[in-house]
């Protein structure tokens, strides 16, 4: 009896050790055959950790080693550490993604050194572009005030350029801010990486010379271009070649009639595959005298562009459009102790257009704010695709022109029933091989010109190309503070101070025009941040810090007093 158990204890043992052995191999095995792949697995609902596939695509191309000198270091609040961590996480990502071409590593800012030299270390930062930002800690006894440096020097070939991981956004709780900073990091680490690759620049060209929108009240839209391209102004002045070197053309709210040389030179530069993106107003505002006067009239406005957009596709309606959806206005509703009392009050308007396709343009994009918009047909036109930007609410009405309009007509509460049209087209994507609108209107001023020779021969059917249209011109205005000599944010509301997307969607056009998907795909990313209920945290604190600290030792022992047991139970048969 005694031999059989110590022959069983013998097998149970080898058993064993061929089973240990064997497990051994597997792991071996499997970690030798997964040195040759690359595979992460993203378990979120929203892939917030999936890499886009243009980002995989310039990590997995980079030629060179990519350094970043992270100065995001130190002891923070609890925000300023989520998104520090969340920086470190993504850099990981890049690394992994690109073969260790990525490297970072980082660093407090004067660490170990005197005042004097830390301060030296941090004015040479700040010159680099770095901005810091104030952290607050209060105490009992008092609050203290400390600087930290959210972002990294980044360096590839002897090229530097500056990575902000935190953008603070103006009338905005610096929570929110790193809320949105994290979200946007994946695409300012992208943008910065490009920044360094990029040798040479697309153009992008405002045109100028027909009364344009000017360069304070365009300025936030020509500072978000230069970050991918190089940003210029030209009148084109009736010159053939003015357009040449231009990948992309912007008419901001033209005031004045193009002439027809212009517009042949326009036509011909469309007809060679420029990009184009329209932002036209058909009804002029004098909009001086309706804040003097209160009212003005609505008439149209003459740009001598009409035949060219329909040639094209487009047809833009001179009415204007009021949505029960909209921005506001102050209103002085009366004096209080000699002082003018003013209110908010429904501007139908200034329509507030939420888009809802699934265009790269228009995806997951939050509200975008008008002025004065028309509205705009589309036309059938041989080979040309057209895609609907925008549209406004179900709840609109259109006011033929000439159109009264009067601040005054606030007071009265408009009604739902009132509007009538349900959403109408307001911006267009034209894609295809354009026809030229100059058939048979070639301006006689260039049949002299010796410079029309076969080098500038007329081209009546055109490469493929793309253009937008959108039947407002404020879109892309962005207000400026004259007693702060600074713009605001292109989207910003000086009255509700509220931010709308009109930036981001103008941006986005271009990107698209230009063929930049890749940036496009990165800021049409939705990525949903799941914070803690503050309110809860308060309320329910001790509740959840004692389930979390006995929960896992109260599993433990349960889980062992079973196996105990089970054990008791199977030895004892």
């Amino acid at each position: 009896m005694v031999a059989d158990k110590k022959i069983i204890t013998s097998k149970n043992k080898r058993r064993d050790i061929a089973s240990l052995f064997v497990l051994i191999a597997i792991v071996i095995l499997v970690n030798f055959i997964g040195s040759f792949y690359f595979k992460r697995f993203d378990l979120t609902s929203e892939k917030r950790y999936t890499l886009a596939e243009s980002t995989k695509t310039l990590l997995k191309n980079l030629d060179d080693e990519v350094y970043f000198k992270v100065y995001f270091n130190g002891d923070f609040n609890p925000s300023f550490t989520r998104l520090r961590n969340e920086a470190k996480e993504i850099l990981d990502e890049f690394r992994a993604y690109s073969g260790n071409q990525i490297q970072y590593e980082f660093i407090t800012p004067g660490d170990g050194l005197s005042e004097d030299e830390k301060a030296k270390i941090e004015k040479q930062l700040y010159e680099k572009g770095l901005v810091p930002e104030p952290i607050f800690e209060k105490t009992k006894d008092k609050t203290t005030q400390s600087l930290i440096w959210p972002g990294a020097i980044v360096s590839h070939k002897g090229r530097e350029a500056v990575w902000k991981i935190f953008n603070r956004q103006d009338n905005t709780d610096y929570e929110v801010s790193v809320n949105n900073s994290v979200k946007e990091l994946e695409y300012s680490l992208t943008n910065t990486i490009r920044k360094l690759q990029r040798h040479k620049k697309q153009e992008v060209t405002f045109i100028e010379g027909h009364y344009e929108l000017d360069t304070l009240h365009i300025s936030d839209f020509a500072l978000g271009l230069s970050e991918y391209y190089e940003v210029n102004k030209t009148p084109i002045l009736g010159k053939l070649g003015a357009l040449d070197n231009s990948d992309a053309i912007i008419i901001a709210q033209p005031d004045s009639a193009f002439s027809v040389a212009d517009q042949y030179i326009i036509d011909q530069y469309i007809m060679k595959g420029g990009k184009v993106l329209w932002l036209i107003d058909p009804v002029g505002i004098n909009k001086d005298t309706l804040l003097m006067k209160g009212f003005t009239l609505g008439l149209t406005r003459p740009l001598n562009l009409d035949n060219m957009l329909f040639k094209y596709g487009v047809r833009l309606n001179s009415v204007l459009l009021q949505d029960f959806q909209c921005s506001v206005i102050p209103m002085n509703v009366g004096f209080k102790k000699g002082q003018p009392n003013f209110k908010l009050f429904p501007w139908p308007y200034s329509p507030l257009v939420l888009p809802d396709g699934n265009h790269p343009i228009v995806k997951n994009l939050d509200l975008i704010k008008l002025d004065y918009v028309s509205s705009l047909d589309t036309i059938t036109a041989r080979g040309i695709k057209k895609t609907i930007l925008l549209s406004t609410s179900r709840y609109t009405k259109t006011i033929p022109t000439p159109a009264r309009i009067n601040y005054s007509s606030v007071q009265i509460p408009p009604k739902e029933s009132q509007f009538l049209d349900h959403y109408i087209p307001v911006a267009c994507l034209l894609e295809g091989e354009f026809t030229s609108f100059a058939e048979n209107r070639l301006p006689s001023i260039f049949l002299t010109d010796s410079a029309f020779n076969s080098k500038n021969k007329y081209i009546e059917h055109g490469k493929k190309t793309k253009m937008i249209v959108v039947a407002d011109g404020d879109i892309a205005r962005n207000e400026y503070s004259y007693r702060e000599r600074r713009p605001y944010p292109l989207g910003f509301d000086i009255y509700s101070k509220q931010q709308y997307a009109n930036k981001t969607f103008l941006l986005n056009c271009v990107n698209y025009l230009l063929d930049d998907e890749g940036m496009l795909q990165l800021r049409s990313r939705e990525v949903t941040l799941r914070l803690l209920d503050k309110k809860k945290i308060s309320l329910q604190r001790s509740k959840w810090q004692i389930t979390n600290v006995l929960m896992p030792v109260m599993l433990l022992i349960a889980f062992g007093l079973i196996q105990f047991f089970l054990r008791k139970r199977k030895f004892a048969k």
